[in-house]
């Protein structure tokens, strides 16, 4: 059976603090999608070649130093590719797209947990971006202690080694983002239950976005 494309792309971004699940709850819900629809799964840093160089610097060279201000360069980077040669083709070519993290993960992260001028990220965005936004963005919101105990047991990188302030700091703007764009970003609390989170997501998706009947779990 032929796969629906959109007349228009969906863009689909999972935004939260470590050990949150957005990895595990966006395969979930593209798992889903890409029976009925024709979809993309990607992620950020990474989802092109340059991409995936970028992502192994910001991730896994622990012996490197690298400054906050480093760190939205090579974020930004990382964007202006994986926009120019894997989002915008595919929102032309009407797919959904669903990203594990975007552009507002270097607000919360090198912005408020970093310290960075938000004015000056929010720049930096518009650039990397070429002025694109999510049309959804879920974030799933989980208790800081929680989450970093959760993300430990898979080993630390960079950013899950970072004092717990700052882990703070992230959760906090995350929250400031959804307050000042509700329509677009919208927070689903993380439910002991991975399925259970999964359903209030498939939910939220099919009142806003959706009309298709989606699959069932645990696909």
């Amino acid at each position: 059976m032929a796969k629906k494309s959109l007349r228009r792309g969906l863009f689909i971004t999972f935004e939260g603090t470590e050990g949150c699940g957005k990895s595990t709850q966006s395969r979930l819900l593209y798992d889903c999608l890409k029976r009925s629809y024709d979809c993309v799964y990607t992620r950020e840093p990474g989802g092109t070649a340059a991409g995936d160089y970028i992502r192994h610097i910001l991730l896994h060279s622990k012996k490197i130093k690298i400054s906050d201000m480093a760190e939205v360069f090579l974020f930004e980077a990382a964007r202006a590719q994986i926009v120019r040669e894997v989002i915008r083709p595919s929102l032309k070519a009407g797919r959904i797209i669903i990203c594990d993290r975007f552009s507002d993960a270097t607000i919360a992260y090198q912005g408020y947990g970093g310290k960075i001028p938000l004015k000056l990220i929010e720049s930096l965005n518009a650039a990397a971006t070429e002025g694109l936004k999510p049309d959804l963005t879920i974030i799933l919101d989980i208790d800081i202690n929680t989450g970093l105990r959760r993300a430990k047991k898979k080993g630390i990188d960079r950013m899950e080694a970072k004092d717990i302030a700052y882990h703070r700091r992230v959760r906090a703007g995350y929250l400031k983002l959804a307050k000042s764009e509700p329509k677009r970003i919208k927070i689903i609390k993380v439910e002991s239950d991975l399925y259970k989170t999964q359903e209030n997501i498939r939910a939220l998706i099919l009142r806003n976005y959706l009309t298709t009947k989606l699959c069932h779990f645990p696909i």
